[in-house]
């Protein structure tokens, strides 16, 4: 009975054991490129105690992961992915209001179903060794020109977040001729496997304009790379890239504390001055930032545009294979 009894006390210790290990995780489905997830991670571990484990991918490819594990939940929290890919998913979301939610700009929130993060603005990376300021683009339609056919790069708007928003910008924008505008862009672009490698391809010279977020761009202009941002003059979007608590997951009080943590104002200001996003928060400031009064911006209604996402998806794809 005692080797009993101490094989079942050493195996309730194990069990114990590991459920506190597993009290101390929070799995984390993200967009985000490397550099960031890096310079965050590693701080929230330490002021926390909490190991992130992180999965990073796609936009689309999180939410078709997520998806498929809605029976099981793998992921407790998803961050950083387009604010209509979340709203267009609600279903797969829990509810959940941060602690500082009082702080958040109500410009940037859309549904209770997930927490705005960063707000995103879209522009063009130049190459500014190639190009002349008076050769630069100044808007989307210019670059539907013949003169930039296999000078241009984008990510997949059937995968990338960023790259979805910038189409429903140019659609947005330019109305009943938006898909004639944007099929001319698509006709002269290279398509890259993220948002965030298409300034590398401006700044090596292997493309000689990138359409992609202000923050990847101007990680290259902080550090001196030949790259330069234009606001496009037609009309650029900032939107929300969201956070959210994943339904049934696993850890969500870690997932919570995530959340609350990213939305702090600490954070936030290590995310406008290092990392070049646009703080959700009334308190932080854009710092070293474009004014945002100084940029044209269209209504780019994040409800509206998550309704009409399956369709404009369906038209890329064709217009890919049409072009």
């Amino acid at each position: 009975m005692l080797k009993v009894g101490l094989t079942a006390g050493v195996l309730l210790a194990s069990l114990t054991a590991a459920a506190m290990a597993q009290d101390k995780t929070v799995v984390v489905y993200t967009a985000h490129k490397a550099s960031i997830v890096d310079a965050l991670v590693p701080k929230f571990e330490k002021e926390t105690g909490i190991k992130v484990d992180v999965v990073k991918a796609g936009s689309g490819d999180i939410i078709k992961r997520v998806k498929a594990e809605s029976t099981s939940a793998k992921a407790d929290v998803i961050w950083s992915i387009g604010g209509e890919q979340l709203e267009d998913n609600k279903d797969l979301l829990a509810v959940y209001k941060p602690k500082e939610d009082d702080a958040i700009l109500t410009t940037y929130k859309v549904s209770p179903e997930w927490i705005p993060y960063t707000g995103i603005l879209l522009v063009m990376a130049v190459n500014n060794k190639e190009l002349k300021p008076a050769d630069y683009p100044k808007t989307w339609a210019e670059l539907g020109d013949p003169k930039w056919k296999g000078k241009i790069s984008s990510a997949r708007a059937d995968t990338s977040g960023s790259s979805f928003q910038q189409l429903a910008t140019v659609l947005i924008g330019h109305g009943d001729k938006g898909w004639d505008v944007y099929n001319k862009i698509l006709a002269n672009t290279n398509l890259s496997d993220s948002s965030g490698a298409v300034p590398r391809y401006v700044n090596d010279g292997e493309a000689l304009v990138g359409l992609t977020l202000e923050d990847n761009a101007l990680d290259y202009v902080k550090g001196g790379g030949n790259v330069a941002i234009v606001y496009p003059e037609d009309g650029s979007s900032t939107v929300a890239d969201g956070v959210a608590l994943v339904k049934g997951a696993p850890h969500a009080d870690n997932g919570k504390v995530f959340i609350d943590w990213l939305l702090s104002k600490p954070v936030q200001e290590q995310l406008v001055s290092e990392i070049g996003r646009r703080s959700v928060r009334k308190d932080v400031t854009g710092s070293g930032l474009k004014p945002i009064g100084e940029i044209k911006l269209v209504d780019y209604d994040i409800k509206k545009v998550a309704q009409s996402r399956n369709d404009w998806v369906a038209k890329w794809k064709s217009a890919l294979q049409n072009r």
